[in-house]
């Protein structure tokens, strides 16, 4: 057993960390039922915080969790942005399971973990993506999480549309270079805030940017001017991770440095910040001077997705427990307008009820019979198709 508490590839294939009354239920229909064949569809419940759209994240995991199971799995594409309801107000099944019960009841809790956890960060950073316009945005949120999922954090952040990651692991898995500047220790360590800048300008590869804290000993104002005329041309930005506690007015702290570097004839130095950012205070902080920001703990402890799995078709009839819909279903959305309507699966795609133009089906397969059909996109491919639904359904 590993020292480290995770859960490895075998355990969650194995459904070793599902809960315990889903192994109970395989025994006992093995045992007194046998064969059930049945449609399973994964639907969320309210968004967290009255959020009106969500970010589709972790899809490529359950392919991986359900290949080689005699299971067929549809499912709308990694990245999709959809909301809770169509236009009728009805739950939009997201993802779909059809099979013998038996086969795959072991897996219902991690494939909702798999994709609950990583929606919810994908939407998390959506929303600040949004908020932050076309400006620079990092993840700097693993150290806010078990570093056993810092993969799963930094990808799910740049599929929501952030810029970079801060995480050695993270940027492999995005295929991408870590994104940083330097730590307080670093300047504490040479007791000199001037020496520490001269060592990281003597010591750091010429191709990573000169930003420079500026906030460890003294006034950020002070700190960022010497920052300038330490470096001798060579200062890409300043960084102000400013403690809440010291910071008061953190936008005008922004203006007054970004003020006190122009008028000395530092205009080209930029201002990144970091600290306590989240979706609704960067715009301001923005407008303020700031042009990159280090957003951390409000996307890695986003909230999950409240996802769940239910059955709505038995032994090829219609059945489904109170509150939830019966029978196979499929939502076609309007890529123009991004209504969806849902309707049984075996109906004809129909125009849109808003605008009229023609809808596409989004439940495909990704899983037929075991085997995955579907080419499993690369995060800077999830990550444009995001920015892109971003941009053309203005949410």
């Amino acid at each position: 057993m590993g020292r480290f508490h995770l859960s490895s590839d075998e355990e969650i294939k194995k459904g070793r960390t599902t809960d315990v009354y889903f192994m109970r239920t395989k025994e006992i229909l093995s045992a007194k039922v046998g064969k059930i064949d049945v449609v399973m569809e994964a639907t969320a419940g309210a968004l967290p915080n009255s959020w009106p759209w969500a970010v589709l994240c972790g899809i490529d995991e359950i392919a991986y969790l359900f290949e080689d199971l005699p299971v067929n799995i549809y499912s709308f594409n990694e990245g999709t942005i959809f909301r809770q309801r169509d236009v009728n107000g009805l739950r939009l099944p997201i993802l779909s399971i059809e099979g013998d019960y038996r086969n795959f009841c072991h897996l219902e809790t991690p494939l909702l973990g798999l994709i609950c956890h990583s929606s919810g960060i994908a939407t998390k950073a959506a929303r600040v993506r949004k908020a932050a316009s076309d400006k620079m945005v990092i993840s700097f949120g693993i150290r806010r999480v078990h570093p056993g999922l810092s993969k799963m954090v930094d990808r799910a952040a740049y599929i929501g549309g952030l810029d970079g990651v801060s995480s050695l692991s993270g940027a492999d898995t995005i295929n991408k270079e870590p994104i940083g500047t330097m730590p307080h220790s670093l300047i504490i360590s040479f007791d000199s805030q001037i020496k520490a800048w001269k060592a990281f300008d003597e010591v750091m590869p010429q191709d990573i940017p000169r930003i420079a804290l500026v906030d460890t000993y003294s006034d950020e104002k002070t700190e960022a001017i010497l920052a300038a005329e330490s470096f001798k041309g060579k200062l890409h930005g300043v960084r102000l991770d400013t403690p809440s506690s010291r910071r008061g007015d953190f936008s005008e702290l922004i203006r007054e440095v970004r003020w006190e570097l122009n008028v000395r004839g530092y205009e080209k130095v930029k201002i990144y910040v970091s600290g306590g950012l989240n979706e609704n205070n960067i715009k301001e902080l923005s407008n303020a001077g700031a042009v990159g920001f280090g957003v951390g703990t409000s996307i890695s402890n986003a909230p999950t997705i409240d996802f769940a799995l239910d059955i709505v078709e038995k032994n090829g009839k219609p059945d489904a427990k109170r509150g939830k819909l019966s029978g196979r279903k499929q939502v076609w959305r309007c890529n123009k307008c991004m209504t969806d309507k849902v309707s049984l699966a075996n109906n004809q795609a129909s125009n849109c009820a808003v605008c009229g133009e023609t809808t596409d089906p989004m439940l495909k397969p990704i899983i037929r019979n075991g085997k995955i059909v579907e080419d499993m996109p690369k995060p800077e491919q999830i990550r444009q198709y995001v920015l892109k639904q971003l941009e053309q359904f203005n949410l």
